[in-house]
């Protein structure tokens, strides 16, 4: 569990990303964690956001009684990766799985478009952007912004839901959309998990959607890729400046718009600060560097965000956010996240998946 008072349960991106810690210190946990989360999948293979752990479950989030129904950004397919390349070797089961969660999300969440669709902001990993703040959500501004409100607002949107047989959420009535971030993850693992299984079908997906986002999502006056409303919302791109708008850069075959978002990383009135990068630019009316996905410093996007930088050999600039990661993650506790501006820990004190500032170190 990422926190055993804050979170008591499994996150599917927080094991993913633990088994991606395991690997790096050389612990055969590895295999458990992945194991472990992934166990949670469902009859026509969605893996959940959420797998209940001790405590009672989380019974707005859908009808079933040992997961969640939503989806989550699947890092399985890295997970997997990292594994195989620190000689610990998944189970021939915990490959199935992955592929077959993999397989779920272009099965039962594609558009037309080739881009894939949440039904609720908790399956971006994003969960309190102000990207979805035209949905109606309140808290449009920092001298406006209520985390109590938001999350209130986001549990009522689970009635909005509906359901496949199994369980697992399938639309919406009130909130659908293509966010950037959360193809360029799909985008991101179905490649990773190609390499590894040498799937030319995988591997097609995956160039799919990463040239659908070129198409459809890539915004030229941020330079970020954005993210497209289907139900609800501003029924457009939503060009409020994100670090989710640079997550193209994991899975675009385009350099210049890899190198234009990229770049913004290190621009003081973008994402760079001294703690950061920021979640929200800088410069933006949102940015709130102590608030909960409105502008703090997160260690799982810095990490993604470092992979990125090392992909378009952007090596210097990984090196320094590897180390700027880890000195943030000392200083605040190891904290959940933190503020970009001081480096004050937020959130769960301490959370697990700020140990990915060990990976980022030894690979940098």
């Amino acid at each position: 569990m990422p926190n055993p008072a804050t979170y008591p349960h499994l996150w599917l991106w927080d094991s993913c990303f633990h088994a991606v810690v395991w690997a790096h210190l050389g612990d055969e946990r590895a295999s458990r964690e992945l194991e472990a989360v992934l166990e949670g999948q469902l009859s026509d293979g969605l893996v959940p956001h959420m797998r209940y752990g001790g405590q009672a479950p989380d019974t707005w989030l859908g009808p079933l009684r040992t997961t969640s129904s939503l989806a989550q950004p699947p890092m399985f397919g890295h997970a997997v990766k990292v594994l195989l390349a620190h000689g610990i070797t998944p189970s021939p089961q915990v490959v199935s799985r992955a592929r077959r969660g993999l397989d779920w999300l272009w099965t039962h969440r594609r558009t037309e478009l080739d881009l894939l669709y949440v039904v609720h902001p908790w399956e971006t990993g994003n969960d309190h952007s102000p990207r979805w703040d035209g949905w109606g959500a309140p808290g449009r501004t920092r001298d406006d912004y209520d985390r109590a409100a938001r999350t209130a607002w986001n549990k009522l949107r689970m009635g909005d839901v509906t359901f496949h047989d199994d369980g697992a959420a399938a639309w919406s009535s009130a909130f659908v959309a293509c966010p950037a971030g959360f193809n360029a993850y799909v985008a991101f693992n179905l490649a990773e998990l190609a390499q590894v299984l040498d799937d030319p079908t995988m591997a097609e997906r995956a160039r799919r959607i990463a040239t659908a986002m070129d198409e459809h999502l890539w915004d030229d006056e941020q330079s970020l890729w954005a993210d497209l409303a289907l139900v609800g919302g501003h029924g457009s791109l939503d060009a409020t400046p994100i670090s989710d708008g640079v997550m193209g850069a994991l899975v675009t075959s385009d350099a210049g718009r890899a190198e234009a978002a990229l770049a913004q990383l290190e621009l003081p009135h973008r994402f760079g600060a001294r703690f950061g990068p920021t979640n929200v630019a800088r410069s933006h009316p949102a940015y709130d560097p102590g608030m909960y996905w409105r502008g703090a410093a997160w260690p799982q996007l810095n990490y993604l965000l470092w992979l990125a930088l090392r992909r378009w050999q952007r090596l210097d600039e990984a090196t320094a956010l590897a180390l700027r990661t880890r000195g943030s993650a000392v200083r605040s506790g190891w904290a959940e996240y933190w503020d970009p501006e001081t480096g004050a820990g937020l959130g769960a004190v301490p959370q697990s998946w700020t140990g990915l500032a060990v990976a980022m170190t030894v690979e940098g």
